[in-house]
């Protein structure tokens, strides 16, 4: 960003309410300008080849292509691009593996709008900023005793929800059929998934399954 100029922001999301609301909040700020919209990290990339931006603002659950994969090629291919993640995965294995990707920034949804602009203007000075939220889960996961015999503190912290969602995972049902079975979104199902994923540090499906054999969330008799 050159000096005295605007801050040409994009912003990343695959439901058009939020980037609108998005962009109507950042536009209050004389500092900030949205430049672009995109609805997943394909349509980024593509916008990014013919719109200059100093920041990005973007979601990790995405259809086509989410956060994590975006990064990997926006790390390429605009290594001076200030990412900021904005999500609702609150998650510090999620937090260390986004950052370590290239975000510069990390944010949960529930954040306000000061917040959320000191974020954009430090990530155009390359500063790196975590939310208040995130941070204090940090904090508390750093004070949590380690587990013993090397299992990772989060396996054992599966909420209720999770545990359901979980389960018909391992029945075989697809994210939009435990939506209807659990009578909410297919994008809240996407959410816990990806956090039963960091919480169990599973890499795929199969190793899910056997984790709920091993902790006895599938009935093995039925």
């Amino acid at each position: 960003m050159t000096e005295n100029s605007t801050i040409r922001t994009i912003i990343t999301d695959d439901h058009r309410i939020i980037r609108e609301g998005l962009r109507s909040l950042l536009e209050r700020d004389g500092e900030i300008e949205v430049v672009g919209e995109a609805g997943n990290g394909q349509e980024l990339l593509q916008l990014l080849k013919h719109t200059a931006a100093d920041v990005v603002l973007m979601d990790v659950c995405m259809p086509v292509m989410d956060g994590f994969e975006a990064l990997q090629h926006l790390k390429k291919l605009y290594p001076d691009l200030g990412v900021i993640v904005l999500t609702m995965l609150d998650s510090p294995a999620t937090l260390h593996r986004l950052m370590e990707s290239g975000a510069i920034g990390y944010l949960l949804k529930d954040t306000g709008a000061d917040e959320l602009c000191t974020a954009i203007k430090l990530a155009s000075k390359g500063t790196p900023f975590i939310s208040s939220g995130m941070s204090m889960k940090i904090v508390q996961k750093a004070m949590q005793p380690a587990e013993a015999g090397g299992t990772p503190a989060d396996s054992r912290m599966l909420s209720k929800r999770e545990r359901e969602v979980l389960a018909l995972i391992a029945e075989g049902y697809t994210n939009v059929e435990i939506a209807e079975k659990l009578f909410t979104s297919k994008r809240t199902i996407e959410t816990h998934r990806q956090n039963i994923l960091e919480k169990t540090q599973a890499k795929n499906t199969p190793n899910l399954i056997k984790y709920a054999i091993q902790h006895n969330l599938i009935d093995l008799d039925s």
